[in-house]
């Protein structure tokens, strides 16, 4: 398959692959206190829930959910944004909906502004390839996640564009239409308008806040009680105004919520989540609160005891191999990583946590099979930065310089850092045998990641100047 991404959206891609939550091994754990800045990070349970809550209104919408990467930010303000391609729900917006039918809501409306084109009013996203906010966001974060600081460095370089986000401000005209094109989608899958307007309502106060008082979303977003009036009529007239939401799909929505907040502010999730509340969004938050807070037996005696009722929940095993791992317990890791990748072994993140186990061990039988592990998860998440650091990472192990130069470069590529990129690249070809793949795709990575007059020349002395660009 031929790749030519534009570095742009290599960048931007590079942030949603490698910023993970702590229910993924393949990264230090987000402290409590990591809120006070935006990052974006990856888990694959609430990935899950958000895409099943947005793909009926994408579809709606004439957008294929595919093509819509949906990236969760944390952060502890209330936030949601839409540009081409992506969808961006904050958690602070998760924990402070009180249900599916609101958090639709939102992605309704949001939605909405992207079929009308409000993100591009004056052009500003499409000038700048993306960058404000969205390219820049977290990238603190993503240096120390990816083990890279250097190439932290320098994408860091594009910080200046963080603030961008709360300058596109929608006018009130704007997001009436939004709020009108989010109750017609909501209306076209078959579910009420009504989460939308008790969500705006519940922040109705908002609007008598000066404007470094309010939320961000109702910066950017101007509310007002008139707005919320005439989409209260609306809805209220469409058919499916009295539908609700599902037990599952409540379910759903209380366990997304207890996972955030047992990971972002585990004292707060203990006292939220008291121990007589035996319901399973209050004991998974507890253990994850324990788990954050230093306490693994604890929290792991809390994941066993649910275990013991959800045998087959690929989660708690994911969230038990975690806690082993990250506590120096590595071989005890393995059984819990690799029951949760039998439950869904389609599942890219937890198939890294395996493969870092795995090459995180003594055998070279065991490091083998992490690579085989970390290259399965390539094949449905092939950017994804990480996995290339931790194949470096095995590679430097069993002494294949080349191999862990290539994968370097392979790191740096995802990332959107084309001059380091470039020179792991070249010294991966000066380690590998000529003209086989691994030295070709070392040779495409050069030629894509603009080299120098110097490179280009070296390069045709070989007659390798011809790039196929596979993967």
């Amino acid at each position: 398959m031929t790749s030519r991404t534009p570095w742009a959206e290599k960048r931007f891609r590079a942030l949603c692959s490698v910023a993970m939550i702590a229910t993924v091994s393949v990264s230090a754990p987000l402290p409590a206190a990591a809120q006070d800045g935006p990052s974006l990070i990856r888990d694959t349970e609430i990935e899950e829930i958000l895409l099943k809550d947005s793909t009926p209104i994408f579809q709606a919408a004439g957008l294929d959910p595919k093509s819509v990467h949906i990236l969760l930010v944390g952060s502890k303000d209330l936030q949601a944004f839409a540009a081409p391609g992506t969808m961006g729900i904050y958690t602070g917006l998760i924990r402070q909906s009180e249900n599916p039918n609101q958090l639709r809501g939102v992605i309704a409306h949001e939605v909405g502004h992207l079929q009308a084109g409000h993100s591009f009013r004056s052009g500003d996203m499409m000038r700048a390839g993306l960058k404000p906010m969205i390219l820049t966001m977290g990238l603190g974060v993503l240096a120390a996640l990816a083990g890279a600081p250097d190439a932290g460095a320098v994408l860091l370089g594009n910080a200046s564009y963080f603030g961008q986000l709360g300058a596109l401000g929608y006018s009130r005209e704007q997001e009436g239409r939004a709020d009108q094109a989010g109750a017609t989608l909501l209306e076209a899958t078959g579910q009420s308008g009504r989460g939308l307007v008790e969500f705006f309502d519940n922040f109705r106060y908002q609007e008598v806040f000066d404007q470094s008082r309010r939320f961000a979303y109702f910066r950017s977003h101007p509310l007002s009680s008139e707005r919320i009036e005439t989409l209260r009529s609306r809805v209220e007239r469409l058919p499916h105004y009295e539908q609700v939401d599902s037990p599952d799909d409540l379910a759903q929505h209380q366990i997304m919520k207890a996972k955030l907040e047992g990971f972002m502010n585990p004292q707060s999730a203990l006292i939220k989540y008291k121990e007589k509340d035996r319901s399973y969004p209050a004991r998974y938050a507890r253990a994850i609160a324990y788990y954050q807070m230093k306490e693994p037996d604890r929290a792991l005696s809390q994941i066993d005891a649910l275990l013991t009722e959800q045998p087959d929940n690929p989660y708690l095993w994911e969230l038990k191999g975690q806690i082993l791992f990250e506590f120096n317990r590595v071989d005890l890791a393995e059984e819990p990583q690799r029951k949760s990748v039998a439950l869904k072994p389609d599942a890219p993140l937890l198939r890294i946590n395996l493969g870092q186990t795995l090459i995180n061990q003594k055998e070279p039988t065991k490091v083998e099979e992490g690579v085989r592990e970390l290259k399965r998860a390539l094949l449905n998440d092939n950017d994804n930065a990480v996995t290339w650091r931790l194949l470096a990472q095995a590679y430097d192990k069993q002494g294949k310089d080349g191999d862990a130069r290539l994968a370097t470069a392979e790191q740096y590529f995802s990332m959107g850092a084309p001059q380091e990129a470039r020179v792991f690249a070249m010294r991966a070809r000066e380690l590998l045998t000529k003209d086989t793949p691994e030295w070709r795709r070392a040779t495409d990575i050069v030629l894509a990641s603009r080299p120098s007059n110097q490179d280009l020349k070296d390069l045709a002395k070989e007659g390798a100047t011809q790039s196929v660009f596979r993967r």
